[in-house]
């Protein structure tokens, strides 16, 4: 098997210009936010270990005014990849966005949670947010950066609308994509459960129909994520963490926390296989459903393979 790539991803704060109706860092905005030495210092570090994958996250990094300082530190310490999930907005500005690739940024994920305006900017809750992230994702293509990928977090409010926020995704020419079912263990999600979380049931067939365009394009990365596996059994290919656990080793870095084994905690901290998942021929690969789901839902569901 061939060695996993190092990735080390840091949480820079919590602070952000959206405000997501699930957000799992909802109860964390008024934690401080990193300073640059702290970024710097940890980055130094993660190269120590030997890290060649480096992902910048919040909260959203761009509201920083440190953000190109920062890129362009991860190029002098020469990451291989330098990642930044952004909800997108600050990219509608031309000269940021160029700024940003000459610092050094060589990948891009937006955040995408609705095909059009009205559903995307009804869960960012900042009008405007679609027309942004639309015009960032017109200028890093106009200005040739092709490395850009998509997350989509799946909830009750959007769930339905996942064949069209996929062929949305594929149209803008993005071929790196993960649908992420909410986690509902810390934050919005969280406190307001019953109205943000749906069941797996419901969702399964929407996310299929959503799973069979990468399939049916031969997309490489086109993958659910935080689902049970008995539901997705002939989408096995397609599920994150299985192609996760095979390709990398994850650090998370956190103004307060830190998890140096992020593909082993998961099993430890949110997501648990209940004893009905024993005795399935799944049950070696999967992690399973989260805690929090269970409380409210049980796991009537869960159907062993």
């Amino acid at each position: 098997m061939k060695n996993k790539i190092k990735k080390t991803v840091i949480i820079v704060g919590y602070q952000c210009n959206n405000h997501c109706r699930f957000c799992i860092d909802s109860d964390k905005r008024g934690l401080r936010n990193k300073t640059t030495q702290e970024i710097k210092d940890e980055m130094i570090g993660a190269k120590k270990r030997g890290t060649t994958y480096l992902e910048l996250i919040g909260g959203e990094v761009t509201v920083r005014s440190d953000a190109l300082e920062l890129t362009g530190f991860a190029k002098e310490l020469g990451f291989k990849t330098i990642n930044m999930a952004t909800n997108g907005r600050m990219f509608s500005y031309p000269e940021y966005t160029e700024k940003m690739i000459k610092a050094g940024l060589t990948d891009i994920v937006f955040s995408i949670h609705g095909h059009n305006a009205k559903l995307h900017d009804k869960l960012t809750r900042s009008p405007g947010s679609f027309r942004q992230l639309s015009e960032g994702l017109r200028i890093f293509k106009k200005l040739g950066f092709n490395k850009i990928g998509s997350n989509t977090t799946i909830v009750k409010q959007n769930y339905k609308y996942l064949s069209q926020i996929a062929k949305f995704i594929f149209n803008q020419g993005i071929r790196n994509s993960e649908f992420i079912f909410v986690d509902p263990s810390y934050g919005a999600a969280k406190n307001n459960f019953k109205e943000l979380v749906p069941k797996i049931s419901q969702i399964a067939p929407y996310v299929r129909k959503c799973l069979d365009v990468g399939k049916k394009n031969n997309i490489y990365h086109w993958a659910i994520r935080y689902v049970p596996l008995c539901y997705f059994q002939d989408y096995l290919d397609q599920v994150s963490e299985l192609q996760e656990v095979k390709t990398f080793k994850t650090e998370h870095l956190a103004p307060d926390f830190e998890n140096f084994n992020v593909e082993e905690s998961r099993q430890e901290i949110g997501r648990i296989r209940p004893g009905k998942c024993k005795g399935c021929k799944l049950f070696g690969q999967c992690e399973g459903i989260w805690k929090e789901y269970l409380k409210h839902y049980g796991d009537k569901e869960l159907k062993p393979v």
